[in-house]
């Protein structure tokens, strides 16, 4: 049976903003301090993103059908000597096959798929978060933090994810608020107390947040401040919020000083204020979507702390973890040899079994939670979008093209991709491929062609 491909409109969206740092092998991407490789062309071909629509009668590859096609390409040098794989047949569930998948190794950012399906099992995804001034004591205005780390310094974008709330709408709404007050000048300050927490995780390295692969987590913060590579955020985001909002009430007509010293911001609104003014965000799930697809290490974070508050945790790194734990351990998942520092894969010491990760994708692939289902199909498509936007373009893994979707991880040392794809006979699979051995002479790029392979011999076989 054929693979069905269906065509998706939305592939330039999912694509604009794509720009993850991955010199030093900390993201996927094209820069990298490994050797170069010699670059190869790919034949050329319509840009059309496709998905593949799987079969229920489809004919499940075998175990040694699937041996005769990867085990060389799992093999591969450029892997190293430490490769755990776990593949299986989506709709059974049946692992097909597997290698060391119970030993504990470095996941890298696939522990985002972790997370997110401790937020996908705890929150609903159509949540939005809600930005808002409110009137305070006297000639008082406070803005109120609520999770929202993409707002768009000028009007919003109803149609973008990224800078979906505009501070210059608030500002309009604020003045217009403001025309029966009266009032001639007025102060601005932040209440930054909603999910208020530790900045870095203890196992960060600040040379990575100054180099622009990481920022700090917190409440509040402009889109076009998140990090890129070479091009680090703001130390103090809130301070950046504060500053560009009072010039758009400044634009409004509203006269403002701001009051910038933190702290303040620990200071909560008064109960019962009035509201002014107010902007949404997207949806939570098309935030965390957006998180995953870049493998933004802050973002993840802070729709964990949210996720994790809102359900009675405490804001600390250690307090989210545990919870992404014990939401995944409640959901049915044996957290055996799993060893979890933060919610972003981003801190080292932590492992995670190939298993485990298999195990957190099948919650979504019976659709008995709907929730993670979605978070697996928004992942990076391969050769299209996301941190795949530039794989699968050579000959020896474009027949994954379009097909496979995968949570990309890559650190010094690790690269991984967890994900779907569709057999040549139209069988969904799951994959897991995690190796955290990979030789420096080969380095990321030559374990990224060789990951994109065996996951290309799993699309292009029946595997029987």
């Amino acid at each position: 049976m054929r693979r069905t491909l269906i065509a998706v409109t939305s592939v330039a969206a999912l694509a604009v903003g794509y720009g993850v740092a991955d010199a030093y092998d900390r993201v996927p991407g094209v820069l990298t301090i490994d050797e170069p490789v010699t670059e190869q062309t790919p034949a050329p071909r319509e840009p059309t993103a496709v998905l593949p629509a799987a079969s229920k009668q489809a004919p499940a590859p075998t175990a040694s059908g699937l041996a005769r096609a990867v085990r060389d390409d799992v093999g591969a040098s450029a892997l190293g000597p430490r490769v755990g794989v776990v593949v299986r047949d989506a709709l059974t569930g049946d692992t097909l096959w597997s290698q060391d998948e119970d030993r504990p190794q470095t996941p890298a950012s696939t522990a985002k798929l972790l997370t997110a399906a401790a937020v996908a099992e705890r929150t609903d995804l159509t949540t939005t978060m809600k930005t808002t001034v409110v009137q305070g004591e006297g000639d008082e205005l406070v803005l109120v933090a609520s999770g929202d780390t993409m707002l768009a310094t000028g009007a919003g974008d109803p149609t973008a994810v990224e800078g979906r709330a505009g501070l210059a709408d608030l500002a309009e709404e604020v003045a217009a608020s403001l025309q029966t007050k009266g009032g001639t000048r007025y102060s601005l300050r932040l209440d930054a107390t909603y999910a208020a927490g530790e900045r870095y995780a203890p196992g960060w390295s600040m040379a990575d947040v100054a180099a622009g692969y990481t920022q700090g987590v917190s409440m509040i913060g402009l889109a076009g401040d998140r990090p890129e590579p070479f091009k680090p955020s703001p130390k103090v985001p809130e301070r950046t919020v504060l500053k560009a909002f009072a010039a758009q009430l400044k634009k409004a007509g509203v006269s403002v000083s701001v009051d910038d010293s933190s702290s303040t911001w620990r200071t909560p609104a008064p109960e019962g204020a009035e509201e002014l003014g107010s902007v949404e965000s997207a949806p939570l799930g098309d935030v965390l979507a957006l998180a995953l697809d870049h493998s933004d290490n802050a973002l993840t974070e802070n729709v964990a702390r949210q996720a994790a508050v809102a359900d009675g945790a405490e804001a600390s790194f250690a307090e989210v973890t545990r919870w992404v734990r014990t939401t995944l351990e409640d959901a049915g998942v044996d957290m055996t040899g799993a060893r979890l520092k933060d919610n972003s894969g981003l801190s080292s010491g932590q492992v995670v079994p190939a298993r485990v990760i298999s195990d957190v994708m099948q919650l979504g692939i019976t659709g008995s939670a709907t929730s993670m289902t979605r978070v697996l199909s928004d992942l990076p498509i391969a050769g299209l979008t996301g941190t795949l936007h530039d794989r699968f373009l050579v000959e020896e893994s474009r027949g994954a093209a379009g097909i496979a979707r995968a949570k990309t991880g890559t650190l010094t040392g690790t690269s991984a991709l967890a994900g779907t794809t569709t057999t040549a006979d139209g069988r969904l699979l799951t994959y897991v491929l995690v190796a955290d051995r990979v030789p420096s002479t080969t380095g990321t790029l030559g374990a990224r062609a060789a990951l994109d392979e065996v996951v290309a011999d799993l699309t292009d076989c029946g595997c029987r």
